[in-house]
């Protein structure tokens, strides 16, 4: 063997030979018990912090427009349920700075049925009867028809005028246009503005943007809310084909390893071609369209994404990333073409392994329904802490007032000494808030809510990879195969595994979601230092990122093969990963010959399942195939249910793959001991197949002939190699 006792030294003792060791040892104890403890405790607590954020939550909050009572507009059961609109009393008000601080107009608010259809005052709709009972519904209950104009106004009961509005997310807004460069509202350039003056339409579109810029964001969501309501039983389509076709891979690279993993190549660099191609038409047929030479920086963020669409530079950069993409591909398979037929014989052995524990395809289905479980608490969670706040009520006055913007209670307002002290003031709902214990730490409270999310996420994750580990393991140990393999290699490993390892499952997952949340952090501060002037700064924060995305990529790594020995040999964590360390160190040419070729190879796999089903969404709901136009829902944004099956396509392709890559990784580490433990002799015979044992020989160039004796017995013939 290449490896001489020196390199050994460096990098740990070799195996050595035990003629006890069968495969997965099944007389172990638990291990990592404080980190296991520590596990239960931090679920308890979180499960205490979903109790509480439920008990104090309202998503209501998010759902509908609050007037200044705090009450919901359109919530069903109340008095308010036909009243879903809200409706501004003086929307120019809006226009004050304060808006984008407190996150509300300082001017009255109530539910409406409708918005306003036409200009009055009250001065004039006071006049007529008919006019006066329409303007009321636009009123504050108590208005009659005996009160008089000062009173009414006093009292803050009406507002002083009615503009033409529209709904917009459930808000009455002025009805703003132009017409030759003028501002109008409804059909006039100018309005009453209630007190005899006459003003400009014009001085309608501060208060507009300022009070549309708080809720903008909840439009985009909105939307992409009614697209998924439209689309997503065809997006469930897409995904159930993107199923089928993982499925379809798996099965035949069951049977054909080789010709599939060359099929599969050569379809990749066609899908990504045919991107390039669809760019570049797409941009050529941009070519001398009014608006289409403007760049990205100059459109800036849009809310409708469909306008990126109509400019050449996007195109432009979709087929610069995909000529990148292809050429890196093409020179990685020029230089590892040698590689790529040893990679096809591992995967095709792994082929075999997944058809003698063909549950183990299945059991992802398993970690999605875990990861979903997980993530729906998350969201839920999130959603009612952030809704758990109380209503704020402050000060909002016409003229000076020391009490303005302090908090008051809407109740006894009109008999508190601020409002003798400040008549024309008045008590309106401005945000949700709280000054209780637990409002000031709810930053702390959602702050526990992403790690937990984190640490349970990369357990579920951690739990699927020591699992098929063990199953993987057990096959490869069985001398005669498939007598000797176990009747439920998947279900016994996974009671091993939640038995005795919760703790070390809990430990490297704790590990690396220690990292991630230390990356969320300097995301944050990154966000925050946009801004910033300061150079050095910036180029520190990118350096942290950057190292620390460095050490995930390294964390996962380790902790993968760590539970690969935890489920072979029962150790805690350190140890496992120590002794994983070691042997990959020991066999370092071997991790970059055949491993890191086979991991690129799966990689290719799911990029053309995502390019496949990616493709056919994007015809589907773009309506660029006719025979669909009629079929395909209408929607603000169609690149909502397509970014949907491309995500959900690759996540779907990531987790049947993801049994062949712990598959691969599990043979690979089996293979390394293996060889230590066992020289080929009749006595020390190795338990590795025939055609893993031509792989090593390929690799290291030695004389492959074996007398019969020293061969694991395989009842399954052996397959040809395709490639």
């Amino acid at each position: 063997m290449p490896e001489d006792g020196e390199y050994y030294g460096k990098h740990g003792e070799p195996r050595k030979y035990d003629p006890a060791f069968k495969g997965p040892i099944h007389n172990r104890s638990c291990t990592d018990i404080v980190c296991c403890i520590l596990f239960i405790v931090a679920i308890l607590g979180y499960i205490a912090v979903g109790i509480l954020a439920w008990s104090q939550g309202d998503p209501r909050k998010a759902i509908y427009p609050t007037d200044s009572r705090g009450q919901f507009c359109g919530q069903a059961g109340t008095p308010l349920e036909t009243k879903r609109l809200l409706f501004y009393f003086n929307i120019m008000k809006c226009a004050s700075p304060m808006v984008l601080l407190e996150f509300q107009c300082p001017t009255t608010q109530m539910c409406v049925e409708k918005c306003p259809d036409r200009f009055m005052t009250l001065v004039k709709a006071y006049t007529n009867k008919n006019d006066f009972d329409y303007y009321k519904s636009f009123c504050k209950e108590g208005v009659t028809n005996t009160m008089g104009i000062p009173e009414i106004l006093k009292l803050g009961l009406c507002p002083a005028m009615l503009t033409p509005s529209k709904s917009f997310t459930r808000r009455c807004f002025p009805a703003l246009g132009q017409k030759g460069g003028v501002i109008m509202v409804g059909n006039n350039s100018h309005f009453d503005d209630g007190t005899g003056t006459m003003r400009e339409a014009k001085d309608l579109v501060n208060g507009v943007k300022n009070a549309t810029v708080v809720i903008e964001a909840r439009q985009v969501v909105m939307k992409i809310f009614e697209d998924y309501t439209q689309s997503w039983y065809w997006i469930l389509l897409g995904l159930v084909i993107a199923m089928l076709t993982s499925l379809l891979f798996i099965v035949l690279l069951r049977y054909l390893a080789g010709i599939m993993v060359w099929v599969m190549i050569a379809m990749v660099i066609v899908v990504i071609g045919y991107g390039i191609f669809h760019c570049y038409m797409e941009y050529a047929a941009l070519k001398g369209e009014p608006g289409a030479d403007v760049t990205l920086q100059e459109i800036g963020f849009q809310t409708d994404f469909a306008v990126y669409l109509q400019i050449r530079q996007t195109w432009l950069a979709f087929m610069i990333i995909l000529a990148i993409v292809e050429v890196i591909i093409i020179l990685l398979l020029i230089f590892l073409r040698k590689r790529i037929l040893l990679a096809i014989a591992l995967i095709k052995e792994a082929s075999r392994a997944v058809g003698h524990v063909m549950c183990s395809l299945f059991y992802p289905l398993f970690t999605f329904v875990l990861l979903a479980m997980v993530i729906a608490y998350w969201a839920v969670t999130a959603v009612f802490l952030s809704t758990s706040n109380e209503p704020v009520y402050k000060v909002f006055n016409e003229t000076v007032c020391e009490h303005s913007r302090r908090t008051c209670d809407p109740a006894n307002y009109t008999t508190s000494p601020m409002k003798k002290e400040c008549p024309d003031s008045q008590c309106l709902f401005a945000f949700y808030g709280g000054e209780t214990v637990y409002h000031k730490y709810l930053i702390g409270l959602q702050f526990y809510n992403v790690f937990l999310f984190f640490w349970c996420a990369n357990f579920v994750t951690a739990l699927g990879q020591m699992t098929l580990a063990g199953a993987f393991a057990s096959y490869y140990w069985a001398f005669n195969k498939p007598a000797d393999i176990p009747a439920f290699p998947v279900f016994s490993s996974l009671g091993r595994s939640l038995r005795y390892h919760t703790g070390t499952l809990a430990f490297g997952s704790l590990i690396l979601s220690i990292i991630q949340i230390i990356r969320v952090l300097l995301e944050y501060l990154d966000h925050k230092l946009k801004g910033a002037q300061n150079k050095f700064a910036k180029f520190l924060l990118c350096c942290l990122k950057c190292c620390f995305w460095c050490l995930e990529k390294f964390i996962k790594f380790l902790n993968r093969n760590a539970y690969i020995m935890v489920a072979i040999y029962g150790k805690n964590f350190c140890t496992s990963a120590r002794d994983a360390f070691f042997l990959l160190m020991r066999n370092m040419i071997r991790v970059a010959v055949l491993d890191k070729v086979t991991d690129f190879l799966l990689f290719l796999g799911k990029l053309l399942i995502v390019g496949l089903v990616g493709i056919f969404a994007f015809f589907f709901f773009s309506g660029r195939v006719k025979a669909f136009e009629n079929t395909a829902p209408h929607l603000h944004y169609y690149w909502v249910p397509i970014l949907t099956v491309v995500i959900g396509s690759y996540l779907i392709a990531h987790g049947f793959f993801s049994v062949y890559a712990m598959c691969v990784d599990t043979l690979f580490l089996c293979f390394c001991e293996d060889l230590e433990r066992n020289d080929g002799s009749a006595a020390q015979p190795y338990y590795m197949s025939s055609t893993l044992r031509e792989i090593l020989w390929k690799n290291t160039g030695e004389d492959p002939s074996v007398s019969p004796a020293q061969q694991p017995q395989d009842e399954e013939p052996q397959e040809e190699d395709a490639a």
